[in-house]
């Protein structure tokens, strides 16, 4: 598990200015790297993901395309066997359906497939989660998908740091990575100004955050918390609740689900003797499941003093109305509400 040292040199930069600037330096490093995607290009991406690149770059090396998810993963796939670093972007995670074959049969096989003599150094970058009412084709997490797919790397930061160290230690893998991004992390301008609640302190170089290394995000003794992404912060606004009733909250991010910082949770839980493991992907065959399962393997170094609860989507489609898609989606008061429940347990 990583207690990372940051810099005494920092400035604060939002979650899309910080994959953002990632990207230009890894570009200005390795003249291989290069965009690729819908609007990736002048436009700089709809969620301002590659904004300023193609000014900077060009449109051979910040290319738009087609509107075809298939084409543009098979396009990427060709170009990094042949000694390139695409980031092909796909705007929603949901549109990665359209191309799953691309994924699951191609571009997750080919290296193990051709006995290692092919590379494949391909990001495929896509943005994620609910929030915002996008409905049910528009507000999916779906990072379980990925994660159950053996030969991709499964990158999921929650904050401008590691957006921008995790995008690089992405983009120079010789092994294909989906990076996803949560839309309500990224602090995009509104009226032409940041919202400073989701800027963070980031170095001005470029440095790589490992992948594997889960982060200590809130230190506690009575129950540990593992969430990704947005989660993440709604775990921070439950344990501050939860700390005004005495009760104390380890929050443990892990960064990336393949590599899964499988001794770094184990670690948290055993000390806590609680888990409670919160996610925005779907509850059933999920995350949340695997994580359950991989400590109570491990109960022969383990002493729970609670059973593990899991927290996440509902089995139902992401809901468009405003009222009833944070019904469906955990927020802050139920994740308070499932450690309240893990404390009055006594194994």
């Amino acid at each position: 598990m990583s207690a990372d040292v940051m810099p005494t040199e920092v400035r604060q930069l939002a979650f899309y200015q910080a994959m953002v600037e990632a990207i230009r330096q890894e570009m200005t490093r390795d003249p291989t790297v290069f965009c690729m995607g819908e609007d990736v290009g002048a436009m700089g991406g709809v969620f301002q993901s590659t904004v300023g690149l193609f000014k900077e770059f060009g449109p051979t090396r910040v290319r738009d395309t087609p509107i075809s998810e298939t084409a543009i993963l098979g396009f990427a796939l060709g170009a990094a066997a042949q000694g390139m670093r695409p980031i092909a972007e796909l705007m929603f995670v949901d549109f990665m359906g359209v191309a799953f074959d691309q994924i699951l049969n191609n571009i997750s096989k080919t290296s193990y497939m051709s006995g290692g003599q092919v590379k494949l150094p391909l990001v495929i970058t896509a943005s994620t989660g609910g929030g915002i009412c996008d409905a049910a084709q528009h507000s999916q997490t779906l990072h379980g998908f990925f994660a159950h797919t053996p030969g991709v790397k499964v990158v999921v930061p929650s904050n401008p740091y590691d957006a921008k160290g995790l995008m690089t230690t992405a983009i120079r893998d010789d092994n294909p990575v989906v990076y996803l991004f949560h839309r309500g992390l990224l602090g995009l301008p509104v009226m032409g100004y940041i919202d400073t609640a989701f800027a963070t302190e980031v170095p001005e170089e470029s440095y790589a955050v490992p992948f594997g290394q889960a982060r200590i995000v809130r230190a506690g003794r009575d129950v540990t918390i593992v969430a990704f992404a947005q989660m993440v912060h709604k775990a921070l606004a439950a344990a501050a609740e939860l700390e005004a009733r005495g009760v104390s909250v380890e929050i443990v991010d892990p960064r990336t689900l393949v590599p899964l910082d499988v001794d770094g949770i184990l670690a948290s839980v055993a000390k806590t003797g609680r888990l409670l493991v919160v996610d925005e992907d779907y509850l059933s065959y999920g995350v949340t499941g695997e994580i359950a399962a991989l400590v109570a393997e491990r109960l022969d170094r383990i002493r729970l003093r609670a059973p593990v609860r899991r927290l996440a989507v509902r089995d139902i489609p992401i809901p468009y109305s405003q009222a009833l898609e944070p019904v469906a989606i955990p927020q802050a008061g139920d994740i308070a509400a499932a450690v309240d429940e893990l404390m009055g347990f006594s194994l």
